[in-house]
């Protein structure tokens, strides 16, 4: 890798301080270090990169990978990889190589490795979607360390905690609602399942091994139901569609049914997650995920 993105080091030093700067700094040490021991060819990291260096990687038998560099010892990176590893290439690319001291892992790459969004025909790409969380769900070891959904359900604790019980520059119609939900939703779930976490349209990449596989998972534990949910909200460019509400409603019961899933609870936790996700937008940047919100008052009109 001969060069470190600047948006990154700037990431990472607003992030971490003088320790994010290091660590950015120390970013071709480290790829040097991960070549000589994985035997590795690294290439310069792609483009739009936030908080980890991603990078296209060839090992020394030429199988193509991807080498992924976080701050070491992050939580959140060593669940994904744990995640990777339980997944075992089901559904998702192959975890090669991890050493979570160093913050790195070497990931299969997934070839053409154009995203899901591409599919023009939005039922045959939801029934692609359906496909890999089916082939994704496994019921999570018995002592594991994985968040649970009502982990992240906190989100809006925090809303209301900050702005001292009222909901800041989100709708409160909306985040009443969602809390409605996610308390209902928690309340009531039977099957606990290992999740995917953030599948969207951008985390399904056409592949060889398969023809559509899964990548960075966020690995929680809860129901089936909840990793539909960022279907609902995605992509963006759904938006400038005609009559999208029915767009969405049709999503709901296509999800409901090909995965044997409650179409209200499909419709609940795409609702209270794009909520959540609207909040998250707020809680990283500073700015409230407008197009969540959207999404959020279509979903709200729909009765399941």
């Amino acid at each position: 890798m001969s060069f470190v993105p600047e948006e990154l080091v700037r990431n990472a030093t607003e992030l971490r301080g003088a320790e994010g700067a290091e660590w950015a700094n120390q970013l071709p040490a480290i790829v040097a270090d991960c070549g000589r021991r994985w035997s590795l060819e690294v290439a310069p990291p792609f483009p739009n990169l936030s908080q980890n260096c991603v990078a296209p990687a060839r090992r020394a038998d030429g199988t193509a990978a991807v080498l992924k560099l976080s701050f070491p010892e992050d939580a959140e990176f060593g669940t994904e990889a744990q995640a990777l590893r339980l997944f075992d290439g089901q559904g998702i690319a192959r975890l090669l190589e991890f050493d979570l001291k160093r913050g790195a892992m070497l990931i299969e790459r997934l070839e053409p490795g154009v995203a899901l969004d591409t599919v023009e025909d939005d039922e045959k790409a939801m029934s692609i979607a359906a496909d890999v969380l089916r082939q994704l769900w496994r019921p999570a070891p018995a002592d594991h360390s994985f968040p649970l959904v009502s982990d992240w359900a906190q989100g809006l604790v925090r809303l209301r905690r900050h702005f001292r019980g009222g909901t800041g520059p989100l709708p409160a119609r909306l985040v009443e609602e969602a809390e409605v939900l996610l308390a209902e939703l928690i309340a009531s779930h039977v099957e606990t399942v290992l999740l995917h976490g953030d599948l969207h349209h951008g985390n399904v990449l056409a592949a060889r091994r398969q023809p559509w596989l899964a990548i960075d998972p966020k690995g929680i534990v809860g129901e089936p139901a909840y990793d539909t949910g960022a279907l609902l909200y995605n992509p963006t460019e759904l938006l400038g569609a005609p009559q999208l509400r029915k767009v969405l409603e049709r999503r709901i019961y296509q999800l409901a049914g090909e995965l044997d899933l409650d179409g209200a609870r499909v419709r609940g936790w795409g609702l209270s997650r794009a909520v959540l996700a609207a909040y998250w937008g707020w809680e990283d940047s500073g700015q409230v995920w407008e197009d969540a919100l959207t999404f959020a008052e279509l979903l709200a009109a729909i009765k399941i």
